[in-house]
């Protein structure tokens, strides 16, 4: 039974074994599922898939397989297609305090049955308020609106206030979506350092316990081994923005720099931090103060090409302040742009990475134009797990 769903599992790359198969069978026959099409996916996933990496690429077979069976969606696609319509305005946001103050208060389980109360009722379009399913207003349902609490509903975050996405593939690309903890860093740095030392094998040491077991397995005959020098020799150069727009991924951010300074994976970390980009002056302080500040240029003459430098930051911002001459107070004149301090650190280090944790904009709009451009100068990869262990291997290889 359901045989061409194990081969359309295999072909997807899921490696399900004969017998997990049977045991679904077996399950089955038992009547595990509770007689519902939902039982049913959620017992196949429980035998069949072995990673929470793999939930989506399930998802997307089940869906496919059974792509006949009918099913009823959280919300309806006529709702959805309005909501996600790019010619909503946005004259109808109205800040409410007293409402703010009556959402917040409202428990996540209490907005989950409003949600459901309200697809039951609504039968059209609605633009602000602060009751039906929408977009702006105080609304706690819908998208691009003022609430401090919500559901988001078709459309794209803005504030980054909702507690979840409606309708969402929950496990669309699990693991770019998982947070990222320690632990990860840790293994990703480590990783780092494993791969500098199968680079830099030019310098043999002699390996006195491989040589003594080679000459016993030679029948006395001296056989000399060696093996590549065990030194802590990766020098990092650490940058992270420190900007307004960077503050809803301060736990990221922490738990990543708390990886790094904890290790010992690496010769040598510098770590100084920015304003949305590397202008005339860095800081040693997420705090940017200016008794704190370090020239750029001090920066430039002080650390060679051998060190690997990760930029951290959402490269969000203004294109004035990438693009434009920045005034130098200091000096009473203007110095370079944004751009050009990048470009500087890009030609100097070989090795140089920008973890993002924004993913990259397919359609460019005002805010985030500099963020596609940055990314088409540098090698940008999203703060995921998967991006991290991208770009750990990216900065082993030469530009």
């Amino acid at each position: 039974m359901f045989e061409d769903f194990l081969y359309l599992l295999r072909r997807n790359g899921l490696k399900v074994s004969l017998t997990e198969w049977m045991a679904l069978m077996e399950a089955l026959d038992k009547g595990l599922h509770g007689s519902s099409f939902t039982g049913f996916y959620h017992l196949c996933r429980c035998l069949l898939v072995k990673s929470e990496a793999d939930f989506d690429r399930f998802d997307r077979c089940f869906l496919e397989y059974f792509k006949d069976v009918p099913f009823q969606q959280e919300v309806s696609q006529e709702l959805m297609d309005w909501l996600n319509r790019p010619d909503v305005l946005q004259d109808y946001a109205n800040w409410d305090e007293e409402q703010a103050l009556k959402n917040m208060g409202l428990s996540e389980e209490e907005i989950e049955r409003m949600l459901q109360e309200r697809m039951k009722e609504q039968k059209e379009e609605h633009n602000g308020g602060n009751y039906w399913v929408g977009t702006h207003g105080m609304s706690t349902f819908g998208n691009s609106g003022l609430s401090p609490k919500g559901i988001r509903v078709g459309g794209q975050s803005m504030y980054k206030r909702a507690f979840r996405v409606a309708g969402e593939r929950k496990f669309r690309d699990f693991r770019r979506d998982n947070t990222l903890d320690t632990r990860q860093f840790q293994m990703a740095f480590r990783t780092l350092r494993q791969l500098s030392v199968q680079a830099d094998s030019a310098e043999k040491v002699l390996d006195v316990d491989g040589t003594v077991r080679d000459t016993c397995d030679n029948a006395g005959t001296l056989k000399v081994r060696y093996r590549s020098p065990r030194k802590n020799t990766v020098k990092v150069l650490l940058l992270m923005d420190s900007g307004g727009s960077m503050e809803y991924y301060a736990g990221l951010c922490s738990r990543l720099f708390q990886a790094a300074t904890r290790s010992n994976h690496f010769k040598e970390l510098h770590t100084y931090y920015f304003h949305n980009c590397v202008y005339e002056e860095v800081y040693r302080s997420p705090r940017l103060r200016w008794d704190e500040a370090v020239e750029t240029e001090w920066l430039l003459k002080n650390f060679d090409g051998s060190y690997k430098v990760i930029i951290v930051g959402d490269a969000a911002m203004s294109p004035y302040e990438l693009r434009e001459k920045q005034y130098q107070w200091g000096r009473g004149t203007y110095g370079p742009s944004g751009l050009e301090w990048l470009e500087r650190l890009r030609r100097q280090f070989p090795y140089l990475i920008w973890l993002n944790p924004e993913p990259m904009p397919s359609r460019p709009d005002y805010w985030t134009q500099t963020h596609w451009q940055l990314g088409q100068i540098f090698p940008m990869y999203q703060l995921t797990a998967d991006g991290l262990e991208a770009g750990m291997r990216r900065l082993m290889v030469r530009r």
